[in-house]
């Protein structure tokens, strides 16, 4: 890894540096040929710790930041959008909280989506200063030969894409002085580059499923173990009820006994009033957000407000902030509806960027139920756009996906299977880059052809077709809607990936580099 030159350094410059730290496709499968193993979990998380270090901080500096740490296979990052609306309701010149943080991952359109503050992407002048901090003092500092030999030479090495940005946020908030931090966990629990918080305020736990079985292992109690390494010795643990796997919650309580919880709370969705509205879509939600009733009220009650004006969980009565909190929540990419974009307004876009089994199932009941309640959908025609790139279960997905809507009364009279590669001229744009898949995989459509193939077994129908690009979709349609008379509409379903809906947005958005 060459020092950036001295010039000036803009954002495109810090995407730029921070997409070459992306691991590539080789190494991840000769990595996975190698089998789990523990000890390099172990090793990966020592790094973050020694980077953190060489930046001048302790894991003990951290706690200033008021960390809410939230885990879980579907849900953690929509958990952490509701937390963080409440607690905004909060601020202002007599409110008891100051700047808020929220680091998640992935993000769709910009990565400076991954780094908020007070509910906004720090900007892209910030975002570059900061980014260069990082490297700057990562170039100029050494690790121990004998005890870190793999991060040799020092000033060349650098963290990996989710690490390197996972230490950033922890630089801009202690320098923004963030005083509520919510962090995402990428992936597991244990072993996660987020993992080294020392005391946190509170953690939580979403809904937990079979997902990332190379890392986590492919049984629920493994899955479990690695979630439940967020718990710490004297900090409270919330965690939703466990819907599709109610054999977690037992692993869950042994793991918090072992892990010295001072308490653990498994929360129900029955805390929040019967009708209680919502900013994002879908009765699964409501889960979602009760989980981030009880990690916010935990906060607030540790910055001292009083008991009387926080949530009445017996009676299942909100104070209005956080009724306030739970409707303007918003997060893009998960059950969202986009209408009337031009020049595309004959076409409802219905876009979710469910990637696990559990999540395919409920994003694919929501559209389900979208198609019977939004409008008279009878007579539209209804196109599928999926694309899911990385996974080995790619193919699980889609008959989940078939399987719920087979159980309902709609078929997309379209399937189509693309890539994620944004643009026509073969191009990503720069913060939508992805160096962990195969050039010649993505080139030759195979995991499109894969997918279609699935498809017309299942649907024997139903022709599917694949494209090579996002926008070659999106023109097909805007063509397609053409050839139709005025009366008919078009829905689309795009679902299988966050990478395809952060492709889809920015298409739409037309926001080309």
């Amino acid at each position: 890894m060459e020092p950036m030159n001295s010039r000036a350094r803009g954002y495109k410059d810090a995407v730029k540096a921070l997409n070459s730290l992306q691991s590539n496709f080789a190494t991840i499968e000769a990595t996975k040929k190698l089998g789990p193993s523990v000890n390099r979990n172990e090793v990966s998380l020592r790094e973050v710790y020694e980077y953190t270090r060489r930046l001048g901080y302790k894991p003990e500096d951290f706690n200033k930041l008021n960390l809410i740490h939230v885990t879980g296979t579907k849900g953690k990052g929509l958990t952490c959008a509701f937390t963080e609306s409440i607690l905004s309701q909060y601020q202002g010149s007599n409110g008891p909280i100051g700047k808020i943080g929220l680091f998640t991952s992935p993000h769709l359109k910009s990565v400076r989506e991954r780094i908020r503050i007070n509910g906004q992407p720090i900007n892209e002048l910030k975002f570059a200063k900061y980014f260069f901090d990082v490297w700057d003092r990562l170039s100029s500092t050494e690790s121990s030969p004998d005890e870190f030999p793999h991060l040799q030479p020092c000033n060349e090495v650098k963290p990996m894409y989710f690490k390197y940005l996972t230490i950033m946020s922890f630089h801009v908030f202690m320098s923004e002085g963030v005083d509520t931090a919510i962090y995402e966990v990428g992936i597991g629990g244990h072993y996660d580059s987020t993992n080294i918080i020392d005391t946190p305020v509170v953690t939580g736990i979403s809904s937990l499923g079979i997902d990332h079985t190379f890392m986590l292992g492919n049984t629920i109690e493994s899955i479990t173990w690695n979630k439940t390494g967020i718990f710490k010795k004297g900090v409270p643990a919330v965690v939703s009820e466990q819907v599709e796997h109610p054999e977690a919650i037992e692993f869950i309580k042994e793991r918090a006994k072992e892990r010295q919880v001072s308490s653990l709370e498994i929360v129900s969705p029955n805390i929040l009033p019967t009708h209680q509205k919502l900013g994002l879509a879908g009765d699964f939600q409501r889960q979602n957000a009760a989980l981030a009733v009880k990690l916010a009220a935990i906060r607030l009650e540790k910055l001292g407000v009083p008991l009387d004006e926080l949530p009445n969980y017996e009676e299942a009565l909100l104070p209005d902030k956080f009724i306030s909190g739970l409707e303007k929540t918003q997060w893009p990419g998960r059950c969202q509806i986009i209408k009337d974009k031009p020049g595309f307004e004959k076409i409802t876009w219905y876009i979710d960027g469910a990637h696990t089994i559990e999540s395919m199932a409920v994003a694919s009941k929501w559209f389900a139920q979208q198609m019977e309640t939004s409008k008279p959908a009878a007579n539209n025609i209804k196109v599928l756009l999926f694309n899911q790139q990385n996974r080995e279960n790619a193919g699980d997905l889609l008959v989940k996906l078939y399987e719920v809507m087979a159980s309902s009364k709609f078929r997309f009279n379209h399937v189509i299977f693309t890539t994620n590669v944004t643009w026509s001229s073969g191009d990503y744009n720069a913060d939508l880059v992805s160096m962990n898949t195969s050039k010649d995989l993505v080139d030759k459509l195979v995991v499109q052809k894969m997918l279609a193939g699935i498809w017309s077994e299942l649907d024997q129908k139903n022709n599917a077709s694949t494209r090579k690009h996002i926008l070659h979709e999106i023109e097909t349609s805007a063509n397609f809607i053409k050839s139709l008379t005025n009366e008919a509409d078009v829905d689309v379903f795009v679902c299988g990936s966050l990478h395809l809906v952060g492709g889809v947005l920015v298409v739409l958005d037309n926001e080309h580099d």
